[in-house]
């Protein structure tokens, strides 16, 4: 992954894991707790792909792993979202833009529901019960239901951040600057014009006339002595 986006990615998961811990789930919502998280993730791999959306899954996961209070065991949650982010990033847009918002809208409640089945399978194999005591059908609907809602105030305007902090603008401006001053350089440096001018091909030609009339009377003086 390029630089800017590990240092814009990495940014935007520490601020969603800390808006997440200290805000969301201080509301103290029946059932289970909106996952900015999961989001960003979400967001992330519909800009840059599969590849890059499992990296920064499993990064933001690890995170959400170790963050307090961390009550399972660490990668469990690395695990989830390195899988959603590497299949979010598989319905990449071609051109990297929506056309709708039901595609995206799609992909949050598979994501919501998949990363809570998932994350109670993994919990099941290591001997964690603790969604079967809260209610594993209440956990699917709530995450869905609050991701849903959340998702239109935070998925467009972090996949627009995303594409706007891809682009280099310095190798756009040094690209248009070196076409400049190529140009420059063809123009004036070597004394030829485009089009019609002095040095053209028009007036490559003119001369290339006159040195043949030129020679011809030369010749014909000749024959004439």
């Amino acid at each position: 992954m390029r630089f800017n986006r590990i240092l814009l990615s990495s940014t935007l998961v520490v601020v969603a894991l800390v808006l997440q811990v200290s805000v969301l789930a201080r509301l103290h919502l029946p059932g289970a707790v909106p996952d900015l998280v999961l989001l960003t993730v979400l967001a992330l791999a519909l800009v840059y792909g599969h590849v890059g959306g499992a990296l920064i899954g499993f990064g933001a996961g690890l995170l959400a792993d170790l963050a307090p209070p961390a009550d399972h065991a660490a990668g469990r949650y690395a695990l989830v979202l390195c899988v959603i982010g590497y299949l979010a990033g598989l319905v990449k847009p071609e051109n990297g833009q929506l056309k709708s918002a039901t595609g995206p809208m799609a992909v949050v409640v598979a994501a919501a529901v998949g990363s809570t089945l998932l994350y109670a399978g993994v919990g099941a194999l290591v001997g964690d019960t603790a969604a079967r005591h809260v209610g594993l059908p209440g956990l699917l609907f709530t995450a869905a239901l609050y991701d849903l809602l959340l998702a239109p105030f935070v998925v467009p305007g972090l996949m627009t951040l995303a594409r706007r902090a891809d682009n280099n603008p310095l190798e756009t401006g040094s690209s248009a600057k070196a076409a400049v001053i190529s140009s420059g350089w063809l123009s004036s440096g070597t004394g030829l014009r485009i089009g019609g001018q002095r040095g053209g091909l028009g007036g490559l030609k003119v001369k290339a006339a006159r040195a043949r009339v030129a020679r011809a009377g030369r010749i014909k003086g000749v024959k004439r002595l």
